[in-house]
């Protein structure tokens, strides 16, 4: 500093070299070197404090305004460090005195959350341990668990000298419930497993009773067997379903022999709803031939909604049925929209010789299959450009299957026409 040329208020230059004084103890510092002239060299250092001042004022501004202000404190700390190493002219103990006060603000409000954070996972803590499984609902008190550890993480650490402790005992909690759940699983696979096999037992003991020839034993062992069978216990419900299938189909293999061997006819029992259903079919299919098509559909919707409120336990439909009268009610549609058409276009349709009425629905239906064509390659064509949505695909999906059955129709009927006229 002795052979300082240019003295400033908080360095000097010394050798062609630029100093900022010592403060709070600091020796005098390096910070830079003079390019062009000394007191553009001190200028520039001066410009360059006001960038360390801007950076304290930003912190400030940006704690004030910061939901989680204790977040904070590690930038304000990084920020210290820097300011103590910053190679500017100005004076940085009001600067560094600013940071001081600042994080003593943001160690207080750090120390209150941190108490708050304690005290709310003490509560998920009591929360956790007082989950129970009830009724085997392992399901359930997971997802219980699953909402107390996400409140958990979601809430801020805690004083480091609870951490250890809250966070142990919260994992010990849920390591012992999900091994506690592993265990039940792990048993109850155990006595699915055993139960599989009996059922299994079972159904080749029925089948053996096919070799018998006393027919009164293997009636009596039958009726034991299917005893047994009800007392086995639940397993999942498609093998299940698949399982007492196959013991059904076994048991009706012998009842079938017994009767056979007996002289006894039986008759198949059929549902009782199939059987309704099977009569909603045969009258769809005679409305189809209705000489007043119009009429007919009205009494084919209500039948369509009749069918809809019919609920059948599964694999007891025939979809035999299903397809007739989706088929029949499809065609009485179509019929009913041809004869509005015809109705609206050719109002002296009915006086008409039978050979002109033909070639009139043949036209027609023609022209309505046109149509309807080109209406599903426009749907096709739009498909295929909509952005990826599964929902929204299964909705075209939907869409683009019924044109393909009414145009299916509408040729099936076309067909008819023809065939009609060629026997004129």
């Amino acid at each position: 500093m002795e052979n300082a040329t240019l003295m400033d208020e908080y360095g000097y230059v010394s050798d062609g070299k630029v100093f900022l004084k010592g403060y709070l103890g600091n020796p005098d510092r390096q910070i830079g070197e003079v390019k062009r002239t000394e007191q553009e060299a001190i200028d520039y250092f001066k410009n360059r404090f006001n960038i360390a001042s801007s950076k304290v004022e930003q912190l400030e501004s940006d704690v004030e305004e910061a939901q989680n202000k204790g977040s904070y404190l590690t930038k304000l700390v990084q920020l210290r460090k820097k300011l103590l190493s910053f190679d500017g002219l100005g004076d940085f103990v009001p600067l560094l005195e600013r940071l001081d006060k600042l994080e003593v603000v943001l160690e207080d409000l750090i120390k209150v959350n941190q108490e708050k954070n304690l005290e709310i996972k003490r509560a998920l803590l009591d929360e956790t341990r007082a989950v129970q499984v009830e009724n085997d609902d392992w399901q359930a008190a997971t997802d219980m668990l699953q909402e107390i550890k996400s409140k958990w993480i979601r809430t801020g650490p805690v004083d480091k000298e609870y951490q250890e402790e809250v966070e142990g005992t919260f994992q010990l909690l849920l390591d012992t419930f999900f091994q506690q759940r592993r265990d039940f699983f792990s048993e109850l696979n155990r006595v699915i497993a055993d139960r599989i096999e009996r059922y299994t037992e079972l159904i080749a003991k029925s089948d053996s009773l096919m070799r018998m020839y006393d027919l009164d034993e293997a009636s009596r062992i039958l009726r034991q067997v299917r005893a047994e069978w009800k007392e086995v216990g639940e397993i999942p419900v498609k093998r299940s379903a698949k399982l007492y299938k196959q013991f059904k189909r076994s048991n009706q293999r012998i009842m079938d022999k017994i009767n056979r061997i007996r002289g006894i006819v039986t008759q198949p029992q059929e549902h009782p709803m199939v059987t309704k259903q099977r009569e909603m079919c045969r009258e769809a299919e005679q409305l189809a031939r209705s000489s007043d098509i119009i009429q007919a559909s009205e009494r084919a919707k209500a039948l369509l909604n009749q069918w809809k409120e019919i609920r059948l336990p599964p694999r007891v439909g025939d979809k035999n049925i299903a397809e007739r009268f989706r088929s029949a009610c499809d065609k009485i549609f179509e019929l009913s929209y041809l004869a509005r058409v015809i109705s609206r276009k050719y109002p002296a349709f009915e006086i008409r010789t039978p050979q002109d009425q033909l070639n009139i629905k043949i036209r027609e239906m023609e022209w309505l299959i046109k149509r309807e064509k080109a209406d599903l390659e426009v749907t096709i064509a739009n498909a295929q450009n909509m952005p990826p949505d599964p929902e929204a695909e299964r909705q075209v999906m939907g869409k683009i299957n019924i044109q393909r059955r009414k145009i299916t129709m509408k040729e099936k009927i076309l067909e008819e026409y023809k065939v009609a006229l060629t026997r004129i």
